[in-house]
């Protein structure tokens, strides 16, 4: 599954990626619960990749809810639960996750070693930055109420 989310990423061309983000660590969660003591093995060095891919575009996507907080086009209850999301998901290096989230901060998308302004990105889609914001944020929250409490 992370390689499904790893590739999803790097197709910036719609900003579906926050949304599969958000769904894929609310899947992550479910299956790490579930298959906890039937993984013993290490996973293989593909999946610790797609995980850290995983990990950078969920900060990113953390970075950018805050970024759209600051303009005003979202709520913080959205960014709350892609912090429980980012919570969630395996350990990953965190001087590259503060980057990736830092990069969406300041309003760039960044995944899979593809960047892109939200600007542009919603431009290139004929949308707003208000709009794409909107959009993830309800996909966000969306996700966040299929997660286990605490």
């Amino acid at each position: 599954m992370f390689r499904q989310i790893a590739f999803a990423a790097v197709s910036i061309s719609t900003l579906a990626v926050p949304a599969a983000i958000a769904q894929e660590a609310a899947q992550t969660e479910q299956q790490v619960q579930q298959q906890a003591p039937a993984q013993e093995a290490p996973a293989p060095a593909v999946n610790q990749m797609d995980a850290a891919a995983t990990y950078e575009a969920a900060r990113n996507q953390l970075g950018i809810l805050k970024y759209c907080e600051g303009q005003g086009f979202t709520g913080a209850e959205a960014v709350s639960a892609q912090e429980k999301m980012v919570g969630m998901l395996p350990e990953a290096d965190e001087q590259a996750g503060a980057a990736a989230e830092q990069k969406g901060a300041e309003g760039t998308v960044s995944a899979g070693g593809a960047e892109i302004a939200l600007d542009q990105a919603a431009s290139q889609q004929g949308t707003t930055v208000e709009a794409q914001c909107q959009q993830i944020e309800a996909a966000v929250n969306q996700v966040a109420k299929q997660l286990p409490a605490g």
